[in-house]
């Protein structure tokens, strides 16, 4: 034994980009939300605000049921959905919502053709329905959540082909 502790981590180099953390912050304080992550060429910053006692309820978004054909699990994906090169993955933490409102059609369907930038789907997160956009064009050939269904931060929503 030497003597010298080994370092328990591993040092990690980045550039602060000031006005994304000002933006950020500016966002944060404009929203009702309590978490934030962002990422950007390898770097990601996530910010927490502390639980300040008072609740809050969410907005009543209830979808109808309806009869149709089942959501694509991801069993019925060639590959896993994870490391899928044409998975569309949530950008946050929310609850995913198909439609507009609960008795308008759906945004997409398994077979829909799509464009980079058509909406996908709405994830509402603490009151803010935020639009989920097509990242590419292509055939929507699953869709691997409900609606109403909650979506953790990177969960593969849809696969694009």
């Amino acid at each position: 034994m030497t003597g010298k502790k080994k370092p328990t981590a591993k040092a990690v180099h980045m550039q602060v980009d000031a006005e994304a953390i000002r933006n950020l912050a500016d966002f944060f304080k404009d929203t009702d939300l309590t978490e934030i992550e962002y990422e950007k060429d390898g770097c990601r910053i996530r910010v927490c605000r502390g639980h300040n006692g008072s609740s809050q309820m969410a907005p009543t978004y209830v979808s109808q049921p309806t009869v149709s054909a089942p959501v694509d699990t991801p069993s019925k994906v060639s590959m896993d959905p994870e490391s899928h090169p044409g998975a569309v993955k949530s950008p946050m933490v929310g609850t995913a919502y198909m439609s507009p409102k609960p008795d308008s059609p759906k945004f997409v369907e398994v077979g829909t053709t799509v464009s980079a930038g058509q909406v996908l789907m709405i994830i509402e997160a603490m009151k803010v329905m935020n639009p989920l956009k097509s990242p590419r064009d292509g055939k929507i050939t699953s869709i691997l959540v409900e609606d109403g269904q909650p979506v953790e931060y990177d969960q593969p929503l849809f696969i694009i082909e």
